[in-house]
């Protein structure tokens, strides 16, 4: 690989060799070894390190992509690739925990395998992502890809592959001179796209499911404890506002995109901008280990996800036939079905360095895999069946490459029913014609709302369905895949002034047009509730936007930035005003300081806000309250009920606010201490404050969680939380962007773009993207070489 300017004389070196290996290429003869591709692209760095990749086709900018995202993150990719080769016992032995830091530099944490707070061990993942993802099935499915799928996943291979011959000798810290730091193989980056899909199904039983399988390996130490059935998707958020022409300034859409993600591991984002010349030119972000913008941009459409509140997954009872004394047959409709066996084999490094063997056998039915049932109300003959439609999804890069190309609203609906590839996530998004569009075209199990109201329901927290009949199994529409509901069945709406969604259903979109699906049933209840009360953290979005409309009429960037980071705690406005006399007959000194301190408080999260501490440490337990409410739910009038406190729950507030000062009181945090001294991240000797609250529970709409309770010292680092922050608008020149990725491009401490971008979320600055050429050529940081396979 050679790093030069693209004007300089090594451009027509490199063009030079290229059409050198082309003629060779071509004078061959066919009926020998098979030509070897050249992978080659211009890969551009401006300000905070973020990447440009322009080539000539998707090879290219796949190579080009990999390349750069192993100069930021060798270390953490390479550590994430044992993950889903099932490896990590193999090196760090099958007792660790799976999600080690290393050297303070990353963690492979995984936040999606941890659900049921129980600690994943190394061994446990390494028989789940071997028994679960199924690389001959993998295989098939990109068999069957376009090519410009099959170009994009060679061009990352060999993109990563020679980072890692060029810098072998020099990687960072955290992973120097580690012997697993190998190769990528092509099959390692379907399974590293396979683990991002399967996020919020099979990843949320790793344990649940390797507790099913047969072990064929005896040993000496005991189980673990089994880990009881129940899940939640705390911390799988965001936000994303979409304007149409009739709410913005200029009359075309706007666009704001603020994910809610990991600020470790490969779901961290990453800033790219990928560009083949007349066929894709797309900017925003990606996932560590996916060679293609996920959420982002181009010259005519911005879209953005968030995370569904919709089901992907189900599970079914299965009784087994009582005439097979092997336990391995099961019923449907009365008539015997075999189980398939999948045998797996880990290895394990021992204290003494020695490596062992051990051996599992999983148990596959027709409907999915079998899984273990602690507390599940299912017969001793029955087995329980996780039902998972994106184990073998391999049309999300296809999805994702065709959102890029989408040139209006109209077009990028159309894509999105059309490969169904999203697993888990909404999209909103704008165009430059001012359509602003919501679709949950994610992929959900078919099984429509008649289903449930039958008996095939049996056990409705873990969507556990009768298997014994086939009509309680999935059904099918024409257009789509098997097993997953086709976009006539799936939720979407364009509107021309708005939609929004911050994590709840599809039914609140438009605070004016409430979505409930076709009559007489509606959507699946798959698809999340209707009529439903709302998260704080959604009706603080919705109220803020309907107020700026109401008052401004029309809203231009400048307006959606402020209300990302107005910071406003919807529940001390809800909450206070008929809280604070209620102290006034306090007589203690407790609960005097502790009432002063949140009456002068401006009730937000900035970090200069005083009391919001105190509030937090309150409202953690008062919100748990019951009957907390006077006004109750209404669901004509979703984002302003419930409100007001309900005379029986006062009393109870109080005593939590006494609870809290004292044990603040306790800390030696002072009541109305500055929220960013407390709250805060550490990079290396500095630390940085930074705004935001919970998000759900307080209501603050810049959610921002930290990784611990509150201490003394203050809370430990960010866990998760704002990461990406994208607004964008169209004007009659092109496409306006801003973007700020909170803890920039880097996992390596010693990088410069590592937590570089912190400051700016901290100032609340969202500096401008450069789109064009020109505006590419402008950047103060600008820098420009070329990279080619050798």
């Amino acid at each position: 690989m050679m790093t030069v300017d693209s004007s300089g004389a090594a451009m027509k070196k490199l063009l030079t060799a290229t059409m050198y290996a082309v003629l060779l290429a071509a004078c061959g003869d066919s009926n020998h070894r098979p030509v070897s591709r050249t992978f080659s692209a211009e890969v551009t760095r401006t300000s905070h390190g973020v990447v440009h990749v322009r080539a000539d086709d998707f090879t290219g900018i796949g190579f080009g992509l990999a390349h750069a995202y192993a100069e930021d993150n060798i270390c953490m990719l390479a550590d994430s690739l044992l993950t889903v080769r099932g490896e990590r016992s193999l090196y760090f032995g099958g007792e660790a925990p799976l999600t080690p830091s290393r050297n303070g530099e990353y963690s492979v944490a995984i936040d999606y395998l941890n659900m049921h707070r129980f600690e994943v061990r190394n061994e446990e993942s390494d028989f789940f992502f071997k028994a679960y993802l199924d690389l001959d099935q993998l295989r098939a499915g990109y068999a069957a890809a376009s090519t410009e799928v099959r170009d994009l996943l060679a061009g990352y291979v060999a993109g990563y592959n020679q980072y890692l011959r060029d810098h072998r000798n020099a990687l960072p810290k955290a992973c120097r001179d580690a012997t697993w730091v190998k190769p990528m193989t092509i099959d390692d980056v379907y399974l590293l796209v396979a683990e991002k899909v399967i996020h919020a199904s099979g990843e949320l039983f790793p344990q649940l499911i390797v507790a099913a399988a047969r072990d064929d390996t005896p040993r000496a130490q005991v189980a673990a404890a089994m880990p009881q059935i129940g899940w939640h998707n705390e911390g799988l958020g965001s936000n994303a506002i979409a304007l149409g022409g009739d709410a913005t300034v200029n009359g075309r859409g706007m666009l704001l995109a603020n994910p809610h993600y990991p600020w470790f591991s490969t779901d961290r984002f990453y800033q790219a901008h990928l560009t083949v010349p007349g066929v894709y030119d797309a900017m925003g972000v990606t996932l560590g280990g996916l060679p293609i913008v996920v959420i982002g941009f181009n010259e005519n459409v911005a879209w953005t996800h968030t995370v569904t509140k919709s089901w992907h997954f189900t599970t079914f009872r299965l009784p087994r036939d009582r005439s097979d004394p092997t336990g391995r047959t099961y019923l449907v409709d009365g008539v015997p079905e075999r189980m398939t066996e999948r045998v797996v084999d880990v290895q394990l490094r021992q204290a003494d360095g020695s490596v062992r063997t051990r051996r599992k056998t999983f148990f596959q039915t027709r409907l999915g895999i079998l899984m273990a049932a602690p507390g599940i109300p299912i017969g001793s003959d029955d087995v329980l069946v996780f039902a998972d439609p994106s184990r073998n999804n391999t049309r999300s890069i296809e999805q994702w490459i065709a959102m890029g190309k989408a040139d209006s609203v109209p077009r990028l609906q159309a894509e999105l029913g059309r490969v169904l590839g999203l697993p888990w996530v909404n999209t909103i998004a704008a165009d430059r014609d001012g359509n602003a569009l919501f679709m949950d075209s994610s992929v959900v199990p078919h099984m429509s709302a008649d289903k449930f109201m039958s008996n095939c329901l049996l056990f409705a927290p873990l969507l556990t369905f009768d298997g014994a009949r086939s009509a309680c199994h999935w059904g099918r529409d024409s257009d789509a895949p098997a097993g997953i509901f086709g976009p006539g069945n799936a939720p979407r709406l364009i509107r021309r002034d708005y939609v929004a969604n911050s994590n709840e259903s599809y039914w609140l979109s438009n605070s004016k047009q409430l979505l409930r699906g076709p009559p007489p049933l509606g959507f699946s209840p798959l698809y999340g509730p209707v009529d439903a009360e709302q998260q704080l953290r959604t009706r603080l979005g919705f109220a803020q936007l309907d107020d700026a409309l109401a008052q401004r009429g029309r809203l231009d960037l400048s307006d959606l930035r402020k209300l990302l980071f107005s910071n406003r705690v919807l529940a001390a406005e809800l909450v206070l005003p008929e809280l604070l006399p209620g102290c006034a007959a306090a007589s203690d000194t407790v609960m005097r300081r502790a009432c002063a301190a949140l009456a002068a408080w401006d009730r937000k999260v900035n970090v200069d806000s005083r009391g919001a501490l105190l509030f937090r440490e309150f409202w953690r337990q008062a919100a748990e309250i019951p009957a907390l409410w006077r006004i109750p739910f209404d669901p004509a009038d979703p984002v302003h009920t419930p409100r007001g406190i309900a005379p029986a729950a006062l009393a109870p507030m109080l005593v939590q606010l006494r609870a809290a000062a004292n044990r603040m009181d306790s800390l030696g945090v002072a009541l109305d201490a500055r929220l960013g001294d407390y709250q805060y991240q550490r990079v290396g000797g500095a630390i940085i404050p930074v705004h935001g609250g919970i998000g759900d529970s307080d209501g603050v709409y810049n959610a921002l969680h930290m990784r611990g309770p509150l201490t003394a010292q203050g809370y430990d680092n960010v866990a998760w939380g704002t990461s990406y922050i994208q607004l964008v608008a169209f004007d009659n020149a092109g496409v306006v962007a801003h973007g700020l990725l909170a803890y920039g491009q880097s996992t390596d401490p010693v990088s410069s773009r590592y937590n570089d971008q912190l400051g700016l979320y901290t100032a609340k600055e969202v500096p401008r993207l450069p789109f064009t050429e020109e505006e590419i050529r402008a950047d103060p940081n600008y820098q420009r070489t070329m990279i080619w396979e050798k």
